[in-house]
């Protein structure tokens, strides 16, 4: 039986508004190790919309989501222990983490999922291999993959030790500006109307993402990251007064892949003040007020005109709109006037 066709996805390049949320999705799919995206808001906010459009540009095209109801064989998969006893070769039955490898594991309310499934996927999501043991019988897969929860903090929230093993925490509000809920609302009823037409406008766009994520997840390992970065990056969770080193480790990957995805030739502080709200947001201790946005952002160049489509950046990373606590990311689409 010939499956059903998938149904045309939103490209990412259309998405309005949300700037903090594009942000983290591109980092995390430069650097899975990053460990995954929390999203937090309302419904109705594009979650689900963003990572499928997401899913389109990475190099396995996949968009796996996970059921709530999903067991833990189906999760991680299992191997078939009788075969392997009777001398034949370890046969490994997938499950979502080995499909979701090279695309997406999308995890709707990731906060009403059991503890044992999250810790599962968020090993598996950090260390990108999973091993599946069964009676001394084990076998070992890939599994890198942009990890994408979402939450509706009203339903209830996440443990604290699952929450911090979270990389990136992106809180979503309604679209409250006239002009970004306006271009919104139009591109969405233009591409239910005829997706492939708008998709078709969309193109040199898509293509121009693809092959830049491609450069950045090539070029982020060699980055290099000097003393001044370490450092600011240190201070930062100290007085953040996080628990442990993973908001560093975090800090630090995620900085390097926007560094690698403005094609910069190191990492800079900078790029760690760009981050740091994402990283630290889900981690900082009660007591500590969110830190002021960097100063530098008053120095910031507007573009020079709010339409730049992401298939015609320029060469040269230019400056954006200051989008507080974070800067949206250089070349990233801005709502179209109406």
């Amino acid at each position: 039986m010939t499956p059903a066709p998938l149904p045309p996805v939103f490209p990412f390049s259309a998405l309005a508004g949300q700037p903090a949320l594009r942000l983290a999705l591109l980092l995390v799919a430069i650097d899975p190790g990053i460990g995954g995206v929390l999203v937090e808001g309302p419904r109705g906010t594009a979650k689900s919309t963003a990572a499928r459009a997401l899913a389109e540009l990475l190099p396995g095209s996949a968009f796996v989501p996970l059921p709530l109801g999903a067991s833990l064989e189906h999760l991680v998969g299992t191997l078939d222990l009788d075969e392997a006893l009777a001398g034949h070769a370890v046969r490994f039955r997938p499950g979502l983490l080995a499909r979701a490898n090279g695309g997406v594991l999308y995890v709707d309310e990731v906060n009403l999922l059991p503890d044992l499934l999250v810790d599962a996927l968020l090993d598996a999501a950090a260390s990108g291999l999973h091993v599946v043991e069964r009676d001394g019988v084990s076998q070992a897969h890939a599994a890198r993959f942009a990890l994408i929860g979402t939450m509706n903090p009203e339903e209830g929230a996440l443990r604290p030790q699952l929450l911090d093993r979270f990389g990136l925490d992106v809180v979503l509000d309604n679209l409250t500006d006239p002009a970004v809920r306006e271009a919104a609302v139009r591109d969405r009823l233009a591409f239910d109307t005829d997706p492939v037409a708008f998709r078709a406008r969309h193109d040199a766009a898509r293509r121009d993402l693809t092959e830049r994520l491609a450069r950045a997840r090539e070029r982020a390992p060699r980055l290099d990251s000097g003393d001044a970065v370490f450092a600011h990056a240190t201070g930062l969770c100290l007085a953040a007064r996080v628990d442990g080193l993973r908001a560093d480790l975090v800090l630090l990957r995620a900085a390097r892949a926007l560094a690698a995805w403005e094609e910069a030739p190191s990492v800079s502080p900078a790029h760690v003040d760009q981050v740091a709200e994402l990283v630290l947001r889900h981690r900082r201790h009660p007591d500590v007020a969110a830190a002021p946005p960097p100063s530098s952002e008053a120095a910031v160049p507007r573009p020079a005109a709010d339409d730049t489509p992401w298939g015609e950046m320029p060469p040269e990373p230019v400056g954006l709109t200051p989008v507080k606590p974070l800067r949206p990311l250089a070349g990233a689409p801005t709502a179209k006037k109406a």
